[in-house]
């Protein structure tokens, strides 16, 4: 400010307090006008404005005076009002600041736009721009780096501490309904008969086991059945009676017909054929009056009680799934329902069209909701046995070929360390080296730290992790190697 102006406001102040004092407004002996006028002085000095600013208190800023469309000027900000958030340490002027920097020493200089290129002594890079001079305690030998509390409030940077939790995610995959091939069977003959009847089932019918389907007539069955019969009448026992009784058995005569043959002693022309097992018919294939030979397939018959999903899931989650996985199941026929069931067996083969996996899944559908062929989609329930190491998905810097996360040391200072991951899931990652529990690591803002503080300069370990010879240090560098 001009030295005009500073005393013109003198004046006036001196003006004012000597119309004051003959007025009998104040008592004469105040001993805080001289003050008062230093303070006014000090005030109108720092006062100088440094830009200006839109009187509505829009985003709008000039370096000059300026009015606005209808004839209001702009508002005046001077240094002492404007916001900053580096440290009086960074400041570029001022008497303190200056006497900062020159106490502290120079260690050397690194690349303006972060490149892994340092100098002993002042330098400008090919564009033209100086290296920025690096000082002592701002970069240790041990790779960390020290940001300013201005620059970490800049970055909105937030740090967590490493903890062990469970770590759980889902996989989703689309399957198919199946029968469960050890619930089928067939009804067939051993010998060759004649069918005289058919019970009134067709296909799709449930029937239950036991249930008479048909009756047979067969001279190789009914030859059979005299013989037997006969040992019976006559009193035989052990071995005569028991070979006769077997070669009904071999016929696959149903036991109730054997015990109405002990009963009655009587020889039926046509015995019932009965169904081995609950559940549905899937094939009929007699009719009556027709010839059946030995092995054709009368009937055929599944129980829906236990069923089969058959998923297909892909190459990169194969890993994660293993037998005793459960699954939840929820049909895309019957919205709102689901099924609970664990994975009983994963296929050994892949598609090689698809690079899926399949897996078997096991089912109880007592209600027979779950019908062969119907569309599902499955939820496959992944995750780690117990709690383990973990740290959020977003404290993670992954190059594609080296992983690392950025360790909250306090004071400022953060360290790049190297790290091996494990699974993934909920927002978590599973750290199996690198980071110990309760240390903190970087969360949010690591990549505008890695760009403010030079940190690919400072990951000195992951290049002479592949390296026998060291690098030789640059004039006391901290190791900021390529």
């Amino acid at each position: 400010m001009k030295p005009a102006v500073v005393m013109g406001a003198v004046i006036a102040i001196f003006a004012a307090v000597g119309a004051a004092l003959l007025a009998g407004a104040i008592p004469r002996a105040k001993p805080f006008v001289a003050a008062s006028v230093v303070a006014a002085a000090g005030a109108a000095e720092s006062g100088t404005p440094i830009y200006y600013q839109d009187p509505d208190g829009k985003p709008f800023y000039s370096l000059t005076p300026k009015k606005t469309s209808d004839g209001r000027v702009w508002r005046a900000v001077p240094s002492s009002a404007d916001v900053s958030f580096d440290d009086a340490e960074e400041e570029p002027s001022g008497a303190k600041g200056a006497d900062a920097t020159a106490d502290r020493k120079i260690k050397y200089y690194r690349n303006p736009m972060g490149l892994p290129d340092t100098s002993p002594v002042p330098k400008k890079d090919s564009m033209g721009m100086d290296y920025i001079p690096v000082y002592e305690g701002e970069d240790t030998d041990d790779g960390s780096v020290k940001l300013s509390p201005g620059k970490i409030q800049r970055s909105g940077a937030k740090s967590e501490p490493v903890s062990r939790r469970p770590v759980t995610s889902v996989i989703r995959a689309p399957g198919t309904v199946k029968e469960d091939e050890r619930r089928v069977s067939v009804v067939a003959l051993r010998f060759e008969g004649f069918v005289e009847s058919v019970a009134n089932v067709t296909t799709g019918d449930h029937v239950h086991k036991g249930q008479p389907l048909l009756n047979v007539y067969s001279s190789a069955l009914s030859s059979a059945a005299a013989e037997y019969l006969s040992a019976v009448n006559a009193g035989a026992t052990g071995q005569a009676l028991k070979g006769a009784r077997r070669r009904l058995e071999n016929l696959a005569a149903p036991e109730p017909s054997i015990k109405e043959l002990e009963r009655t002693k009587e020889i039926s022309l046509s015995i019932p054929w009965l169904a081995p097992q609950d559940g549905e018919i899937l094939e009929r294939n007699v009719v009556p009056g027709m010839r059946a030979g030995p092995g054709d397939v009368l009937f055929r018959i599944a129980d829906h009680r236990l069923v089969w999903v058959l998923i297909d899931v892909a190459e990169r989650d194969l890993v994660q799934v293993a037998v005793g996985t459960k699954v939840t199941i929820r049909p895309r026929a019957l919205a709102g329902q689901s099924f609970g069931g664990t994975v009983a067996l994963v296929y050994p083969h892949l598609n090689s069209t698809t690079r899926t996996a399949r897996i078997r899944v096991e089912v109880p559908n007592p209600d027979e909701l779950l019908r062969p062929e119907m569309y599902v989609d499955a939820e496959i329930e992944t995750g780690t046995p117990g709690p383990v190491l973990v740290v959020p998905e977003s404290a993670v810097l992954d190059s594609g070929s080296r992983q690392a996360v950025l360790v909250d040391k306090g004071d400022g200072r953060f360290e790049p360390r190297e790290v091996k991951l494990g699974r993934r899931g909920g927002g978590l990652i599973e750290v199996t080296q690198g980071v110990s529990e309760g240390e903190s690591v970087v969360t949010s803002a690591n990549f505008l730290i890695d760009a403010e503080s030079n940190l690919k300069a400072a990951l000195k370990g992951f290049a002479e992790a592949t390296s026998e010879k060291p690098a030789e240090p640059v004039a006391g560098t901290t190791g900021a190697r390529p």
